[in-house]
């Protein structure tokens, strides 16, 4: 393939990148022969579609996978509209162009309607091999991050917030040996951003008429690129999520995880705008042009200043929750009463791949970890936050972040954020475990994959991505999405479990409760036909775009429609966010349960769901 009049060597489906754009309708079944031509097995995974397990694509999960030079045949009635994708789930063949867009057409028409459409395939290119990538995020994990702070912040750091309290925070930040610039694993540093497999100085076009109505359906099919999708001068209504239409809702910016899609329909007044896919870290933008002319060429944006994570995105400053999403001040000196996480004191330099979902290979674990903090005593500072007292925000971020291995006291054992639902399933039993062990939060969560855990994650579905929280538009926030229609399950929750992402991010181990996929020796079992909830908490630095097949989330939303929840496929955890989903286990098979970061899949973050029909 060439990509800014470079060759290189992709992975592609009819020889194209993206692949083509499969168009169907609902109703109808579908029949598609899949002819391997590479030298190694490969899959075809149709991302959100409801369909039989042994037809969903996951090789060692619903099926064996395409060896080369044969041919697999998939077979499946299409059950829903909207837009979708698909991708190979075979090693690391996505990152390599292995993917394309699905467009399902309504049986009943369209809700809201449209003149033209365009479909946007995002994506994230790069020239080096997917297995030198992750080699190197396994020897260096911050190697493609060049975003460090410099003296220049810092001098800006000391102008906004003194000398004291600048020093503070520096000297916080690496006592935990973090970087609070560490927003993606992968950046623009290797990777060329792409729209329809073109790079903005490809320029792809979309052409429209005057007075028309245009939507646009934006597919993030990229390995691992957040992106935050803007039209500068042009509002976007939010008509669909993950295929299924929403209640209409006006944005200006969109953050978009990988994997996700979204509908949305503009009315272009100007002749010509730049549709602009940043990703989140900064690093790297692509351009298209959205115009009437057919050869326009819309100005390129500069990239807006890099965010920064404050201690909020650690779980140390939650004392206001409020739909405003502007991130609180920080006292730096809380730090001093915390034990502070050692991150990557003991960097583990092998190559610790999960290839193919298999058994790890040459797994070497260093003793020294998991230990280095075994004696100490940590005793939680976390205070109730006082709304009427100036030291609030000092009292609501201290000891929120603890190390693994430790005796902890004070720590929380089960729920205690607000049920949104409680009056409707209080007379339910509850079923609070981690899960796949039958010990409490957080004791059980520990090992070397496991850096930290954070003791006061919170619910933040209301709140504006990192690095939008103060731009002076309107921001989608889930908190804002509703389904059309009702739910098509409204029984209230059954049962509870809880599941938690985990990582070491300089050994670069990332894991579900603290295991590795080729760690786990039970898949996470649901009981066929029940309604789950599923509570979700990050303990990483990272948002992860949390993807189950098979079946739909139906977000629980604090304040949100009770039987009207947004039903997504794939939903983007913040960090330290806890977050919950109702499923209902309608799907009986084998099914994966995976971080859609690929690299953090990849090194393990996947487990596998199976339902058993009863005989």
């Amino acid at each position: 393939i060439e990509v800014d009049q470079r060759r290189g060597h992709g992975v592609v489906v009819n020889q194209q990148l993206p692949g083509p754009i499969l168009r169907w309708r609902e109703g109808e079944t579908v029949t598609l022969n899949v002819t391997n031509h590479l030298a190694e097995p490969t899959s075809i995974h149709w991302h959100g579609l409801l369909l039989p397990f042994y037809m969903d694509g996951v090789p060692g999960v619903s099926f064996p996978g395409i060896p080369p030079n044969e041919t697999f045949t998939y077979q499946f009635p299409l059950l829903q509209a909207g837009t979708y994708w698909y991708h190979s789930h075979s090693g690391l063949q996505e990152q390599q162009g292995h993917y394309g867009g699905i467009v399902i057409e309504p049986r009943a028409g369209y809700r809201e309607p449209f003149d033209r459409e365009f479909v946007l395939v995002l994506s994230d290119w790069s020239f080096e091999h997917p297995h030198r990538i992750f080699s190197r995020l396994k020897k260096v994990s911050h190697a493609y991050n060049q975003a460090n702070r410099d003296v220049g912040d810092f001098v800006r750091d000391v102008r906004s917030k003194g000398w004291r309290d600048a020093w503070a925070e520096r000297e916080m930040w690496g006592r935990m040996r973090m970087n609070p610039r560490d927003i993606a694993d992968v950046t623009g540093t290797t990777y060329t951003y792409l729209l329809n497999g073109h790079s903005t100085l490809e320029n792809w076009r979309a052409q429209f008429q005057a007075g028309e109505r245009v939507r646009l359906r934006i597919i993030n099919a990229s390995a691992m690129s957040i992106f935050n999708f803007r039209i500068p001068g042009l509002a976007m209504t939010v008509v669909g999520s993950d295929g299924l239409d929403v209640v209409p809702v006006e944005v200006d910016e969109l953050q978009i995880g990988v994997a996700e899609t979204f509908d949305v329909n503009v009315t272009p007044v100007a002749d010509t705008y730049a549709m602009v896919a940043e990703s989140n870290d900064r690093s790297g933008l692509v351009r298209g042009t959205l115009s009437r002319s057919a050869d326009a060429v819309a100005e390129i944006p500069a990239l807006r200043a890099v965010p920064t994570l404050t201690m909020k995105d650690m779980a140390m400053d939650h004392a206001d929750h409020s739909a405003s999403n502007a991130h609180t001040s920080h006292d730096p000196h809380a730090a001093h009463d915390a034990h502070t996480l050692n991150k990557g004191h003991h960097s583990d330099k092998g190559h610790h791949s999960d290839k193919g979902h298999n058994a790890e290979k040459g797994h070497t674990s260093n003793p020294h970890t998991s230990n280095q903090h075994t004696s100490n005593k940590v005793h939680s500072a976390l205070k109730a936050p006082n709304a009427h007292s100036g030291n609030s925000a000092h009292d609501a971020h201290k000891m929120t972040i603890a190390n693994t291995g430790s005796d902890v006291h004070g720590a929380r054992k089960e729920h205690n954020a607000p049920d949104p639902d409680a009056a409707e399933h209080a007379h339910h039993a509850r079923e609070h475990t981690v899960a796949g062990t039958t010990a409490s939060y957080p004791d059980a969560i520990t090992g070397p994959g496991v850096a930290a855990w954070a003791v006061n994650p919170a619910n933040r579905l209301a709140e504006r991505p990192v690095g939008l929280e103060e731009v002076p538009h309107r921001v989608l926030t889930y908190a804002d999405l509703a389904s059309v229609e009702k739910n098509p399950d409204m029984r209230a929750p059954q049962r509870e479990l809880d599941l938690h992402l985990t990582a070491n991010m300089e050994r670069y181990m990332w894991s579900f409760d603290g295991k590795k996929f080729s760690e786990v020796t039970e898949p996470l079992r649901f009981k066929y036909g029940e309604r789950l909830r599923l509570t979700l908490v990050n303990h990483t630095m990272m948002p992860h775009p949390i993807h189950l097949h098979g079946m739909f989330f139906d977000v629980v939303v604090p304040g949100g429609a009770m039987h009207h929840k947004p039903r997504k496929h794939t939903i983007v955890v913040k960090p330290a966010e806890r977050l919950s989903v109702d499923i209902t286990a309608d799907a009986p098979g084998d099914w994966a349960f995976h971080c859609h970061l690929l690299y953090h899949m990849h090194a393990g973050m996947m487990r596998v769901v199976s339902i058993v029909q009863p005989a």
